[in-house]
């Protein structure tokens, strides 16, 4: 497989549209999936386990089309009374009213259970639905909507085994090997119509985040910078333009508003941050069409190769380290810098804001978006004006390769505890 078949692979397999956040939506879908599986009169138990990660980034995050519900537990309900499996990540798409109240007087009668399960993997969910008719079994792994275990009673529709699911999470490891100058000039030498398909991915995301601009959802984040730039106590510059418009996108998701937003890499807040910025950039300065799916290609690459080394979800912030930085450097792609500054820039991010911590998906998270957006840009100035963080500076190495290593390194083997620590703290404050 050529570089331009990796790239485009690993873009359509990434960058999909998802409703809600995808952890309660993950749960939801296999819970959808459970009660595909089996006929059955009446509902006995639902039991649940997810990885810590999943735990938290499900525990305070709203869920869309559930009357203004958060967690784990609404989450399941939704998916066992209507969710649509066969959507994916929209599986709590089309709910209605009536779904919302049975799905309320599900979890009211005390027979889902969920518990945390540390499986030494990012993304895992569990589910048994025992029924009057016998039980189903469904488990996802290393990727919000995929599959590894489908069950109906006795009988196993669909498994891989642990080397298989492995090398579905490994697969595309060479292209993670190579240089990241590499990448990026395979995408310059693509065609529009090779990436074209990223297009949706601005229209998707700018607009959640426009109807949050007028109307605060959430902390508002988003409505007061709008705001405040309108009656000028904040410039109206790409900074502040890229930090309002994530934060925006960011207040209406994590509040549960049943609109869907473009991923990367498993996450809608990933994808917001990834892609508003470069949608900033093009209503500031209006790049052409070509130029703007280029730029996302890289942002979205650059995102995915952090990503193969820090893990699918971790204890840090992704929307940061990962999905900013992929923004800063499509940014400084996009202002004519050179692949070194393209490299500067990268280092740059993770010198900068490679300490924010993940302690979950929530209403909060806008503040880390607007945080990790506005840095994205400022690190594409500094990088295109010749000022880089040296090597030796902390994890900072020679080259931008050796310091997603260094940072991946940081996360596996340095922070390895830190998320039971931050689930001890949360679960102390419920």
């Amino acid at each position: 497989m050529t570089i331009k078949e990796d790239i485009i692979k690993i873009l359509k397999k990434e960058v999909l549209p998802a409703t809600g956040c995808t952890e309660p939506v993950a749960v939801a879908l296999a819970c959808a999936k459970a009660k595909d599986l089996i006929e059955y009169d009446e509902i006995i138990s639902i039991d649940i386990m997810v990885s810590p990660n999943i735990y938290k980034n499900g525990l305070g995050v709203g869920v869309p089309n559930s009357g203004g519900e958060i967690g784990l537990l609404i989450a399941a309900a939704l998916g066992i009374i209507a969710g649509k499996s066969e959507k994916g990540l929209r599986v709590l798409e089309g709910i209605t009213d009536e779904d919302i109240i049975k799905a309320k007087d599900l979890v009211k009668k005390n027979i889902i259970a969920l518990s945390s399960k540390d499986v030494g993997d990012g993304i895992y969910v569990e589910v048994v639905l025992n029924t009057d008719k016998g039980e189903s079994n469904v488990v996802i792994k290393t990727r919000h909507d995929n599959f590894i275990h489908l069950q109906a009673k006795d009988k196993v529709i669909f498994h891989f085994n642990e080397l298989q699911t492995n090398k579905i999470s490994i697969q595309n490891n060479d292209i993670y090997n190579k240089k990241v100058t590499e990448i990026i000039k395979e995408i310059e030498y693509m065609k529009y119509e090779d990436l074209e398909f990223l297009l949706e991915g601005i229209k998707m995301n700018e607009a959640i985040a426009s109807i949050a601009l007028e109307k605060p959802y959430g902390l508002g984040v988003g409505a007061i910078f709008y705001k405040n730039i309108k009656n000028g106590t904040m410039a109206d510059d790409l900074v502040n333009q890229a930090m309002t418009l994530t934060a925006a996108g960011s207040d209406a998701r994590m509040s549960g508003v049943s609109m869907p937003v473009m991923s990367s890499c498993g996450s809608g807040n990933h994808g917001l941050t990834a892609i508003l910025p470069i949608a900033a950039y093009r209503n500031l300065y209006k790049i052409d069409d070509e130029q703007t799916v280029k730029a996302l290609a890289i942002s979205h690459m650059i995102t995915s190769y952090i990503k193969n080394y820090t893990g699918r979800l971790s204890s840090i912030c992704g929307c940061g380290v990962a999905a900013a930085t992929g923004a800063s450097a499509a940014i400084t792609w996009l202002m004519g810098g050179t692949y070194k500054q393209i490299d500067n820039a990268i280092k740059n991010m993770i010198a900068d804001i490679s300490g924010i911590i993940c302690d979950g998906a929530k209403v909060g998270c806008s503040l880390k978006l607007a945080t990790a957006s506005s840095t994205a840009v400022k690190s594409a100035i500094l990088s295109i004006n010749n000022s880089m963080v040296s090597s030796g500076n902390g994890i900072v190495a020679e080259s931008a390769e050796e310091t997603i290593r260094n940072l991946g390194t940081l996360v596996c083997k340095g922070m390895n505890t830190t998320d039971g620590v931050i689930l001890g703290i949360m679960a102390g404050m419920c």
